[in-house]
Parts: structure tokens; sequence; C-alpha cells
């Protein structure tokens, strides 16, 4: 899920489109607001984002939390709960923002234009070590098989990507995975030629036959895999607990609205119990969303693991493995230093935040 998912580059920096926003808030108050270094990118933002945190209006019950979401299995139910009603069956208002890049998703709230976004713990943790306040509120999921290095044919082993061409976006969770991988079977970085494109085109490029090998994940993966031969060499199956996905808030928003964040995560549960009660019509809404077919919709079933309510409750608390929300943090703020992914330790005090599952009723 990119530690970055899915991300077009932008070429304007957020944080002066957020200016322009706080200095007309401050001018019309009628007015509304409608995965290269990409952790240098996530500092500048959180920066501009962090100067302009005082034109802020004070919170409303009635003004919607603006969430953001992208393309990945875990996160296609908040399509299923918008379109049947259940935020508004749970009172609460809520504009659910859809990004084609998910890197986009990540700048936007690290710049203040989403209050909540779908993201996962590695790509939080970067965020955090530039500077944003954040917390994670939620567990989706976890990845158990949707983020995969493909390989082209002839290459079977994670050591013959030695030397090899391969594409991923930089900085996102499909490198986190391949350098996993990489460090796994006793190589790094430095032994292959890293391809940095989006995950898009970076798909795109493997199936042209321009590179070796490509970091995605679904449904990306089932565009890489149409290349003939092509062979699935590791998974996020192989590093359970690595790849976690959640709904993260800022910091400040969860303090001055703990009442509406309670209301999205009770909606998340009720629309997990609405898809199993109702999943053809739910399937459909996902699908489409996804813009796949039913049939390749449900094949990403195995690799992206829904967490239950008592997964969820059980995933906050302390433990050894990467199952644990704590453990795997500190695991992942420690890997990402290592390979050079955060340039300085991310504070990892309050970054979890297990009210409001053990809120849920």
């Amino acid at each position: 899920m990119p530690l970055f998912r899915l991300g077009s580059r932008i070429t304007r920096p957020i944080f002066l489109t957020q200016f322009f926003f706080c200095v007309n808030l401050m001018t019309n108050s009628n007015n509304s607001a409608s995965r290269q270094s990409v952790l240098a990118a996530l500092l500048l933002v959180t920066v501009g984002a962090a100067a302009l945190g005082g034109c802020a209006k004070p919170p409303s019950s009635d003004v919607p939390v603006r969430i953001g979401y992208s393309a990945w299995p875990g996160w296609f139910p908040w399509k299923v709960t918008e379109d049947k009603g259940i935020f508004k069956a749970a009172a609460v208002p809520v504009t659910l923002q859809w990004f084609d890049g998910y890197l986009d998703s990540i700048n936007a709230l690290n710049a203040g234009q989403l209050d909540c976004n779908s993201q996962t713990l590695g790509d939080t943790i970067s965020s955090v070590a530039g500077g944003a306040e954040l917390q994670v509120v939620l567990t989706n999921d976890n990845s158990t098989g949707n983020d995969q290095i493909i390989a082209a044919p002839g290459i079977t082993s994670i050591a013959q990507l030695k030397g090899k061409k391969v594409a991923a976006e930089e900085g996102t969770v499909d490198h986190y995975l391949l350098l996993l991988g990489l460090k796994k079977a006793g190589l790094s970085s430095k032994d292959i030629e890293f391809v940095p494109l989006e995950t898009g085109a970076a798909s795109a490029a493997f199936v042209a036959g321009k590179v070796d090998a490509v970091g995605v994940f679904a449904p990306f993966t089932t565009q890489a895999l149409k290349r003939a031969g092509s062979t699935t060499l590791f998974s996020s199956k192989d590093f359970p607990g690595a790849i976690s996905d959640h709904l993260v808030c800022r910091k400040e928003f969860v303090a001055q609205n703990p009442e509406k964040i309670q209301k999205i995560v009770d909606s998340w549960f009720a629309t997990l119990k609405e898809i199993k009660a109702n999943p053809g019509s739910s399937l459909a809404i996902m699908s489409a969303r996804a813009g796949v077919t039913e049939a390749e919709y449900k094949a990403y079933n195995a690799g992206t693991t829904i967490f239950t309510l008592e997964q969820n409750r059980q995933a906050f608390k302390a433990g050894s493995t990467m199952q644990s929300l704590p453990f795997a943090a500190t695991e992942i703020s420690a890997f990402l230093q290592e390979v050079g992914l955060a340039k300085t330790p991310p504070k990892l005090t309050d970054l979890l935040n297990s009210r409001f599952v053990d809120g849920v009723k």
C-alpha cells in the first residue's frame, strides 16, 4: 500500500495553494475549500503547513470531515460507506476525496488540506520524520500479498536481481518492500539499478520490457502480470505485518473533534457488516471504484486481510512481533533510517491512538 502508494507528482508546492486558501478564508469567511526525494517533499509541505496553521477555523459540528483515499483493496470499502449512506446514518458529515495519486493524498494531509487520510504505517512514519503531527486511529488491513515484486521471465530468485533494472515509486511502500527483500537476500539498493517511476508508470514500463522487475500494489499487480512469463518474486505475504494500512488523522484535528472521529471509526465497522450482509452490491461498488472486473477484484481478497474490531484492538497493544503496531512502528522507524528513507528519528510518541477502536460498541 505506497512507503507511499500510487503517486503522480505535483509540480506546484501544496503549501502555496494552502497559503492562498488561508488568505481567502481570512478575507471571506463564507468561502469553503472544495508515494527525487519524497521525504524532502514531505518536509517542505509539513513546514509550510505548520507555518499556516493559524488560519484554521474553529471546529464545527456541521463542517464535513475531509477524508482522502486512493487505489488499494483495503480502502475501497470507504466507497461503500459513502454510497450506502453509512456516514449519514452515523450523523457525521464527511467529504470523501478520491486521489488518483496516493502521494498526492499524503501531501494533502500534511498540508492541512485533508483532516484524515488512508495511508500505510510506514508512510505515516516518514511524514512524522518530516515534522508532521499525525495519529493512527484505525487499522483497515494488513497487506498479505497484494504488494508484490514482479520479475521478468528468467528471474527466479532475489539474488538474480543483482545488476538488473528494478522500477518502483521511490520512497513508497513497494520501494520499502523491495529493500526488505534485498536485505533478506544479503543485497542492498547498490546491487540493483533502481528506476524511480510512479506506480502506474512503473507497471507500464515493466509490461513494455523497459525494466526487469517492478514493485507494485493491487490493482496495478493485475496490469504488471500481463507481461508474458512474468512471476511474483516475493510479496508482502513474505513479511507479515510489515505493511499495514490505516486511517491517519492530523493530531490537532483528533483533539478538537473526537466525536466525529469516533463516528467515522464506527462507520467503518458498520461498513464491514454491510459488505458481509450484502456482498453482491458492495462488490459492484468496490470493483467499479477500482476499475477492475468483479472477478479480478475477488482475486485481491487473499492479499489484503481486512482487520476485525478485535484485531484492531489487539494490534494497538504492545508486543514483540510486527503484528503489534507499537513494535512495528519502532522497527519500521529504525529500518527507514538505516536505508536512508528517513533522515531524522521520527517522534513516535502519541502516534498510535487506540481510543476510537476501543470506543466502538
